[in-house]
């Protein structure tokens, strides 16, 4: 039926192919993403241990980097990735999808060529600001890419494979700082540096091979271009009534949704995602700052911390002899986590995920906080060669155990879970800035806490030692309450499902809903009727870059 009107569907189990191994590995290669995040986040880690990447920063004799200095490393990557993600979210709407991805893998590199040719200040930091533009770039349309084109009844588990692939990365930066750490040139910190090449590469270079996003199309008024993308995502033949359907459900949604959010100016489209009414379940300004909060709340439980300071703080306990192998063993336990994942978001849905693992993980900041209070970290002594070591070395492990079941808690429950729900909760027109901004709160949130941690840690500042996990079990009791009350349940919907699903209930009710009539239906198209090319050719006329 390729050109012509498009058979729609009233029965909502038919609105989608079947899942095949094909969905699958286009899904999981997007995935791949996840990898700048991850490495990124991680490898900075050790390099702000190298000596010589200490001595190139400081000077020479000096054993640490200053804690202003320190703070600006680590944080002005996250706030490249800030304006990369909201920039990100209109030109996806451009030039669709996967260009910006590829683009964001470009500037990436450049950013990388210029960490590697430092050998001072002053590149490290314009080569981190400007990869984290590129990873901006990724982590925000990666995830609306991803949501767009994977399966409903899979979806939640093909995205947290974006959060596995986070934790691959930080898992390959650990063992790259692991590897480096003992050598006594520029290398030890050049390498780790230098192989973020091949994330750029390998993520921009296979997505020229894969299809864009069919809901991008449709929003663009490309109606064939949108069933071809179906044809290869869902591995069916170009008259498949399965594709049909899809693309006439995607079609029908859209036009419901302009209805309610009609198109204007670059203006208009960014003020859309504040409209309606903060008391409506399904107002836009809800949406927004649901998803712009959850990325929040994620930031607030306090997981980089462990990720990017582990390093420093657990040398300064003098309760453990290598800090490297500790920083390693919490990303083998975040590795192994996430996988959990993909099974429960979709057994359980994501928002019991978010409830309990909120739980889990207060539980385990407010046993470490206070162990460590008591006869842990913060109790230590100066032992005859004048280094500080712990005076309860059990208690020490104790807090150790503890900090890892707390990676466990969140790698399988609120890393995947986050990504997940901001992919899932904005409709069509305005998804694509949704996202973005979700992402940049995500971004945002991590740059503050980068900058603020160093001052709560070092010692010539607060010098919190284990009382900084009672900062972040208090925030991860908000996150707790946060999910009761307003995370929505989004598993086993299409994307349009969703849309219907928070018009039509609360988030304590969500997981009880269920779809009964399809959107094509709703327009009053019987079963098997076409849509018409009116209909088509109308959302082709409004396709708008806004």
């Amino acid at each position: 039926m390729p050109g012509g009107a498009l058979a729609a569907t009233s029965d909502v189990n038919r609105i989608e192919a079947p899942v095949t191994w094909k969905a699958y590995l286009i899904c999981a290669f997007a995935s791949f993403g996840g990898i700048f995040f991850g490495y990124d986040s991680g490898y900075i880690n050790g390099v702000t241990g190298s000596a010589v990447f200490i001595e190139i920063i400081e000077g020479p004799g000096a054993t640490a980097l200053t804690g202003s200095h320190q703070s600006l490393i680590v944080s002005i990557l996250s706030a490249g990735t800030f304006f990369g993600a909201l920039i990100a979210g209109d030109v996806s709407d451009i030039i669709g999808r996967k260009y910006t991805i590829i683009i964001g893998c470009l500037i990436y590199i450049i950013g990388v060529i210029l960490q590697v040719a430092a050998h001072g200040l002053g590149l490290i930091v314009a080569g981190r600001l400007i990869a984290g533009i590129g990873v901006g770039f990724e982590s925000a349309i990666v995830i609306l890419y991803m949501s767009e084109i994977c399966p409903r009844k899979v979806r939640g588990a093909l995205v947290a494979g974006y959060q596995f692939c986070i934790t691959i990365g930080l898992l390959v930066a650990s063992c790259v700082d692991y590897a480096c750490k003992n050598r006594n040139d520029t290398g030890s910190y050049r390498i780790p540096i230098g192989i973020q090449f091949a994330w750029g590469l390998i993520l921009g270079g296979g997505l020229l091979f894969l299809p864009d996003s069919p809901r991008y199309f449709v929003k663009r008024g490309r109606v064939e271009k949108a069933r071809a993308s179906l044809c290869q995502l869902r591995g069916q033949p170009a008259d498949s009534e399965y594709v049909e359907a899809e693309l006439a459900e995607i079609i029908a949604n859209e036009e419901y949704e302009r209805s309610l959010i009609p198109a204007g100016g670059w203006f208009n489209g960014w003020a859309n995602c504040f409209k309606g009414s903060l008391f409506k379940s399904n107002s836009n300004l809800r949406k927004t700052i649901l998803g712009t909060s959850l990325q929040m709340m994620q930031q607030w439980t306090g997981v980089n911390f462990i990720f990017y300071y582990s390093t420093p703080f657990l040398q300064s306990t003098g309760a453990i002899s290598n800090t490297f192998l500790i920083s390693l063993i919490f990303t083998l336990v975040n590795v192994c986590s996430t996988p959990i994942s993909f099974y429960t978001v979709e057994k359980f849905g994501r928002r019991p995920l978010l409830v309990w693992g909120a739980l889990g993980m207060l539980i385990c900041q407010f046993l470490v906080a206070i162990i460590g209070d008591t006869v842990g970290f913060n109790k230590a002594h100066l032992d005859p060669a004048g280094n500080t070591v712990a005076n309860n070395i059990s208690a020490v492990n104790a807090q150790i155990a503890f900090i890892a079941i707390f990676i466990f808690f969140f790698a399988s429950t609120w890393g995947p879970g986050a990504w997940i729900v901001i992919g899932e909760i904005f409709p069509l027109p305005i998804r694509s800035r949704g996202v973005a901004l979700s992402t940049a709160s995500n971004w945002l949130w991590n740059t503050i806490i980068a900058v603020i941690t160093p001052y709560m840690v070092n010692t010539d500042e607060a010098n919190l030692k284990s009382n900084v996990f009672f900062i972040w079990g208090g925030l991860c009791t908000i996150a707790f309450v946060y999910a009761y009350f307003l995370i929505p349940e989004t598993k086993g919907l299409s994307l349009e499902q969703v849309d219907k699903m928070m018009e039509e209930t609360s988030p304590r009710t969500s997981s009880k809903w269920k779809p009964s009539t399809t959107f094509a239906s709703d327009m009053g198209i019987k079963d098997g009727e076409k849509l018409g090319t009116n209909i088509t050719e109308d959302v082709e006329r409004k396709g708008s870059i806004f």
